[in-house]
């Protein structure tokens, strides 16, 4: 059995049950349920479709998300999760490449290791080489001043761990930003890579081993071993090449507003909607949301 999960952006929710019924009418399935008006519907499928992905692409045209996944085990014991564009709007060395007045330079390697163009390990080594010399408090100025979160991800965080998920940021990025951002939204744990300093400046050096793509999938394999989970129990959320390794090997690989050649590649694909849209792929309606501070409490 199978599950058709339709979704849109709760910003612009414009999903509308004339759509959903001649979905669920043309493909066969079961009584379609709504888990949250305009935002998100589903029903459940016995044979995969073979049109899934021109009506894929034709719903893109109309700003709505589609995807098929299994019924079985499709609520998740974890989530793993990539932090630049994905848990928060920005890449962090972009904004410290814009104060360090290289943003351009910068800029133009991020989008091209992003997209697989570039190694990432070398790529990265390169971007920090070009920050040597920036006062390391401009970190903290750039956290407070720049960086915006990803709307959905608390609620998505408080609501897996409400149900007893785990929670793991797993970045390419500095530890510098994942501690804060894994310490506002509730992350148990959280991976990166070091930058280094030496009197109070960056050194324009990243401490080795780098965090890149293998060592994504690594941090899958260590902290589902220690917790005793399957992958299988995993969601995995990221938008860059150097998340593809632990999008195809989680139980449910989320392409999250990613390049399109990290898209291609990926289970499911989340174009329009936020990071709620992960809690509707498990079926949660959204008056199952746990809010932050009811989680915390």
């Amino acid at each position: 059995m199978y599950i058709v999960t339709l979704l849109s952006n709760p910003a612009q929710p414009c999903l509308d049950r004339d759509s959903v019924e001649a979905l669920r009418n043309a493909w066969g399935g079961g009584t379609a349920q709504w888990l949250s008006p305009g935002e998100a519907a589903e029903f459940s499928l016995e044979i995969l479709p073979d049109t899934f992905e021109q009506v894929w692409s034709d719903l893109q045209t109309r700003a709505i998300d589609l995807a098929v996944q299994p019924a079985q085990g499709r609520r998740k014991r974890m989530l793993l999760a990539d932090m630049d564009s994905t848990m928060i709007g920005q890449e962090c060395i972009d904004e410290l490449a814009d104060v360090a007045g290289v943003g351009a330079r910068v800029k133009e390697i991020t989008a091209r290791a992003m997209n697989g163009e570039l190694d990432f390990d070398g790529a990265l080594t390169e971007r920090v080489g070009l920050l040597k010399g920036l006062d390391a408090e401009v970190i903290d100025q750039v956290f407070a001043q720049r960086i915006s979160f990803t709307p959905g991800g608390a609620e998505l965080i408080a609501t897996m761990k409400a149900a007893g998920g785990y929670a793991a940021l797993v970045s390419g990025g500095f530890t510098s930003f994942t501690s804060k951002v894994a310490a506002h939204l509730g992350f148990d744990e959280h991976r990166a890579n070091g930058l280094l300093q030496e009197d109070g400046k960056l050194t324009g050096q990243v401490a080795l081993p780098i965090l890149g793509r293998e060592a994504k999938v690594s941090a899958l394999e260590e902290i589902t071993a220690r917790l005793g989970i399957s992958e299988a129990d995993v969601m995995a959320v990221g938008d860059g090449a150097n998340d593809l390794g632990m999008l195809q090997r989680a139980g449910a690989g989320v392409a999250l507003h990613a390049k399109p050649a990290v898209a291609a590649q990926a289970k499911l694909r989340i174009n329009h909607g936020d990071l709620t849209a992960l809690l509707y792929l498990q079926g949660y309606a959204k008056s199952e949301f746990v809010q932050p501070s009811a989680a915390q409490g």
